[in-house]
């Protein structure tokens, strides 16, 4: 066989066994014996071995895995991967129904789907192939596990067909169904190994692992429930969903379009009796509004999407008792009531403590030392103590008195009218709030310095060598070669170890030097002022333009930015008034962290701060690409129609009531020949 024959055949085999392996693991219509098709795996293997100039990085050999990694490589979301606001109640569902109508100015459809318990994973395809797979991670970035993923054989590495976009990303779960985990626990128990608790740890496990040939024994399986990306085939997600199939990707049969509320209670009922019968794990249903223009028109909020929701199934309870409450400080000093307990299972783990998150919520519950209690994981994950069974309360046991002062530092507590909670107002001088503040600095949303995670700032600061984020960037190597502090856990109670080793250190510096570069709104969000997240961030960022003019600007000022209410401003005025903070902020513009907001690039100012939205399909702009438009020629794009719109671009198939809607504000109507000649005059 010559060069030219090797090629051809190569070519011919590894599309032969991605359509088979696409009927067997995806369609379950398998049309060759699984001999016939390891026959045709080891002739590729085989020509691959002779001719590796042939062999494509999405060969179907690729699927046994091989590559090591020893780190996973953090990538940048190209679109965030928001998580999902969670209502448990058919109340809450129906008052998010109502956000949503009031929302649109059309009529709209929802679809339900099954909210599958596993690991969130975004995969990005170029011209028809798998060319990364990431986490959701922190949902800005995340983990790149594409040797890992490339092993999962429900997943395509290949598309079918040629009317996909050239570049799209298709968002679902990673999962284990039931019984294959029950056959691979029994398989571990055998080796003397330990079994995983539930499939969904075994599964973030799994993908975690560095040598992708043990991730292919794993039975790992995946559900697809979301493209994303600016030149989708419909404007329906539903439409897209079904053209995905199509593609061969495995797009779960249990979702449907719903025209009402009434119709996605009935989806949610259905389930709800039927999930003990599913073959894999779920905890919900999530709901969505169907078009695509819909959902940029009701749009987001820092953390989670307007236009979906989850309905989360009751959560799993356990009955244990409480030993003592102790309380703990967070980095703004909000105190925090915390709920010791004997140890007691719960959906798939170990429970010891319990939040009481604050006082008012400990007197609703009148809950006591020695009291029996029920617990459940809210949002099945994080404890919580919901009822006490009063029934069995030991006489002796005495109402719990919240404490007035920080157990941390002794100062006197206080309480904000309107607040629940209770706080250490001694910011510079409480232990878990100066720990806290620096840990929020490093973490990844904000300068991204995780080298100096688990427990590494706590030893600096017992050390005494750190007491603010500033002091970070005065560390030599000196200081920090050597050092060494053994803890115990204290929600595993395992003791740990945190050394400062040569190569250790030497990632440390390396990673407080390249934060110098992370861009202005980050650095604003790593400052840990209360109420400003990302989003805010990113807005004062925007409006103001550097530190400076944040520093002296006034409530008033902060209250004219977009979003930025009374108590933002207030937080953000009272900040930066105190000394102490500006002194801060000086020392980190000395070490030349960024300072400033990059100014964009803008192209013309023909729309002269003109407001405008689009609706409709247009013929040359995607839904980012008109917005990107019109920012770039000076005008301002807004995500509703109100009187203050100047103009309404109309596409192809404009629903009826936003046209309507214009017309009665007297806001022109202009078309996307209209948009062009504008700003091309």
């Amino acid at each position: 066989m010559d060069k030219s024959q090797a090629r051809e055949q190569i070519a011919k085999l590894s599309e032969a066994l991605h359509y088979h392996n696409y009927l067997y693991y995806v369609k379950a219509q398998p049309e060759i014996s699984d001999y016939e098709y390891d026959m045709k795996m080891k002739e590729l293997e085989q020509l691959e071995k002779e001719y590796p100039e042939f062999a494509s990085s999405n060969s179907p050999t690729k699927r046994v895995g091989g590559d090591i990694t020893k780190e996973f490589a953090t990538v940048a979301h190209d679109r965030p991967m928001l998580s999902l606001a969670n209502t448990y109640s058919e109340g809450e569902l129906q008052d998010w129904d109502q956000r949503v109508r009031k929302g649109l100015d059309d009529d709209f459809m929802y679809v339900c789907e099954l909210k599958y318990d596993g690991v969130a994973i975004s995969l990005k395809y170029e011209n028809g192939e798998l060319m990364r797979a990431v986490t959701r991670g922190d949902g800005v970035q995340g983990d790149d596990v594409t040797a890992n993923v490339k092993t999962i054989n429900s997943i395509p590495l290949k598309l079918y067909g040629d009317d996909y976009p050239g570049s799209f990303e298709i968002r679902g779960e990673i999962i284990m169904f039931r019984e294959p985990f029950e056959q691979f626990n029994k398989n571990r128990i055998n080796q003397g190994k330990q079994p995983f608790a539930n499939p969904r740890n075994a599964t973030a496990g799994s993908l975690k692992m560095q040598e992708s040939s043990e991730v292919a024994k794993r039975p790992l399986d995946c559900f697809l429930y979301s493209l994303a990306g600016d030149y989708l085939p419909f404007d329906s997600h539903y439409d897209n969903l079904q053209k995905a199939k199509k593609w061969g990707f495995k797009i779960p049969d249990y979702f449907a379009k719903c025209s009402n509320l009434e119709e996605v209670w009935s989806f949610i009922t259905e389930w709800k009796e039927a999930r003990p019968d599913l073959p894999f794990d779920i905890d919900g249903v999530v709901i969505k509004v169907d078009n695509l223009e819909q959902q940029q028109e009701l749009g987001y909020t820092a953390k989670s999407t307007r236009w979906a929701i989850a309905y989360k199934f009751p959560a799993e309870q356990a009955s244990t008792i409480l030993e003592k409450i102790t309380y703990q400080v967070g980095r703004t000093g909000a105190v925090t009531p915390v709920a010791n307990l004997q140890p007691v299972h719960l959906a798939g783990t170990t429970v010891k403590r319990a939040s009481l998150h604050n006082e008012d919520i400990m007197e609703q519950l009148d809950v006591r030392i020695g009291d029996t209690v029920l617990v459940e994981k809210g949002g099945d994950i994080i404890p919580k103590i919901v009822a006490v069974d009063k029934s069995k309360r030991p006489t002796h046991a005495k109402k719990v008195q919240f404490i007035d002062k920080c157990p941390e530092c002794g100062t006197k507590l206080s309480r904000k009218e309107g607040e629940a909670a209770y706080y250490c107002p001694n910011e510079q001088g409480c232990p878990p709030q100066i720990k806290g503040k620096i840990e929020h600095f490093i973490s990844r949303k904000a300068m991204d310095i995780i080298s100096l995670g688990e427990g590494k700032v706590e030893l600096l600061f017992d050390r005494g060598l750190i007491r603010n984020a500033a002091d970070l960037y005065d560390l030599k190597f000196e200081q920090l070669y050597g050092l060494e502090k053994t803890y115990t856990d204290e929600l595993t109670g395992k003791q740990r170890t945190v050394k400062f080793q040569k190569k250790t250190v030497e990632n440390i510096l390396k990673g407080i030097d390249e934060s110098r570069s992370a861009p202005f709104e980050r650095v604003l969000y790593a400052l840990g002022i209360r109420y400003v997240g990302q989003t805010v961030a990113k807005k004062l960022a925007a409006h103001f333009g550097d530190i400076d003019s944040i520093m002296n600007a006034d409530k008033e000022d902060l209250v004219a930015v977009n979003d930025i209410g009374e108590r933002i401003a207030e937080s953000v005025s009272d900040f930066f008034n105190e000394q102490s903070n500006r002194e801060l902020i000086q020392r980190l513009k000395e070490q030349g962290l960024t300072m400033q907001a990059e100014q964009k690039q803008q192209k013309d100012n023909h729309l002269e701060q003109k407001r405008f939205i689009a609706s409709g399909k247009l013929k040359n702009f995607s839904r980012e690409g008109i917005k990107e438009a019109v920012e770039n020629n000076g005008g301002i794009y807004v995500s509703s129609i109100s009187s203050k719109l100047d103009y309404l671009i109309a596409g192809e198939n404009i629903g009826p009531k936003k046209l309507e809607k214009a017309k009665s504000l007297n806001i022109p109507v202009i078309s996307e020949d209209d948009f062009l000649e504008m700003i091309n005059k």
